[in-house]
């Protein structure tokens, strides 16, 4: 298909409305449609995502800025009907082939009343590009517009339900806020939220984000990292007990071991054979995941930082050790960390690690685990943001069915 995406302006223009506009676009042109984006202001950010530039779709140009005092007082002046004319010639130009088109903001907010006007007349057109109205704000229910907006067209264009378009918000509070205003049920407005694109936001390294998708990562919950070897004083067949018993509390619960067989003790393989028959025993095929599985290499420090700052808590089973890096690096992470109670863990954590007996019963450990997590708020947001947050989820499930949805 081929989408345009429609703002007042786009980046490298910092605004919250220009960011979204960014991530859907390069989602779109990810996803294998055509993309071009149209605005007042903005540079090509991506090679396949065109740029067209109308300066009078600006909401600061010098005509927009005259014609608005005026609308802002009430009275309606000539310029504006000529200022309407010239942007849907320029439009129509752009538009034509085109098969969607976004409109961000454009259509709830008084910041280009002309080009609302404009692009109102020309979604009564023949053959026009199916129209996405996509409503970040609302001017008629923001105190602060209301000085700005009167009875009458062109202000009641941001109130008025246009004829076949689509109706987007970015939360329930707008979605009962358009339904009331524009007198339409919440059935017809679609609430698709703002998102995070994990990758960029986390920095993370392409190795990493190729293994978040490959063993689904974001879906889990809670996610728990040891960072260790695979090596029988790291007693990881207690990591897996205490997996299968939390995943009596999280079903979603999963660990990742990232390091690889210790070099040093042939005997290593064995006991990784051991784990992996204690995986499969205990039904946890999909959810205990031992990166040396993919390779017998050390992972670089910056793929080990980047799962710290994935991961929900760091689990440290350990028979025996002589410091323990783990704890200081999920310190300096802001991971909670779960230990066993050996003397040099003790010396770092303090009383600030949640500590276990090696012999402890691994459901009791669990319980342990699953009590803290389940009441602590930012493990809680943490986890409804990288499953219901992310670009790529709300793309698949909330932005993609819409381009096929004909029927609103």
């Amino acid at each position: 298909m081929k989408i345009g995406l429609l703002h007042f302006a786009a980046p490298p223009v910092v605004g919250g409305v220009e960011s979204v506009l960014a991530h859907q676009a390069g989602m779109i042109a990810d996803a294998g449609h055509q993309v071009c984006v149209i605005a007042a202001q903005g540079q090509v950010w991506r090679d396949d995502i065109e740029l067209f530039l109308i300066p009078l779709v600006g909401s600061r140009h010098p005509q927009i800025l005259e014609v608005k005092a005026d609308l802002d007082r009430g009275h309606i002046p000539p310029l504006f009907e000529t200022t309407v004319n010239a942007i849907v010639l320029q439009l129509q130009v752009i538009t034509h082939g085109l098969d969607i088109i976004i409109a961000h903001n454009v259509c709830s907010l008084n910041k280009n009343l002309a080009l609302t006007a404009a692009l109102y007349r020309l979604n009564n057109s023949p053959a026009f590009p199916r129209l996405i109205l996509w409503h970040h704000d609302l001017a008629w229910t923001t105190d602060r517009y209301r000085s700005e907006l009167h009875e009458g067209f062109p202000w009641d264009l941001l109130r008025t339900d246009w004829p076949a378009v689509t109706q987007v918000v970015v939360s329930s509070f707008r979605q009962a806020e358009l339904a009331d205003l524009m007198r339409i049920p919440l059935s017809r407005v679609h609430v698709i939220p703002n998102g995070v694109e994990i990758a960029s936001f986390l920095k993370l390294e392409p190795q990493t984000v190729s293994w978040i998708k490959e063993l689904g990562l974001l879906k889990t919950a809670p996610l728990l990292l040891l960072p260790v070897r695979i090596t029988p004083r790291k007693n990881l067949e207690m990591a897996l007990h205490i997996l299968a018993q939390l995943r009596t509390y999280f079903p979603l619960a999963c660990m990742l071991v990232t390091g690889p067989l210790g070099a040093h003790n042939p005997a290593n393989q064995a006991y990784f054979s051991g784990l992996l028959k204690i995986r499969l025993e205990l039904d946890l095929l999909g959810s205990a995941y031992f990166l040396a599985e993919f390779g017998d290499d050390y992972l670089p420090d910056a793929i080990i930082a980047d799962f710290y700052r994935l991961a929900d808590a760091v689990l440290l089973p350990s028979k025996e050790e002589g410091f323990g890096i783990p704890l200081i690096e999920a310190a300096l992470s802001h991971r909670p960390v779960f230990c066993t109670d050996l003397v040099p863990l003790q010396a770092l954590g303090l009383t600030d690690a949640q500590y276990f007996s090696v012999d402890d019963d691994p459901l009791t450990v669990a319980t342990r685990i699953f009590q803290y997590l389940d009441s602590d708020p930012v493990y809680r947001i943490a986890v409804r943001t990288r499953q219901q947050y992310t670009w790529e989820r709300i793309y698949q499930e909330k932005i993609a069915p819409l381009f096929m949805n004909n029927s609103d």
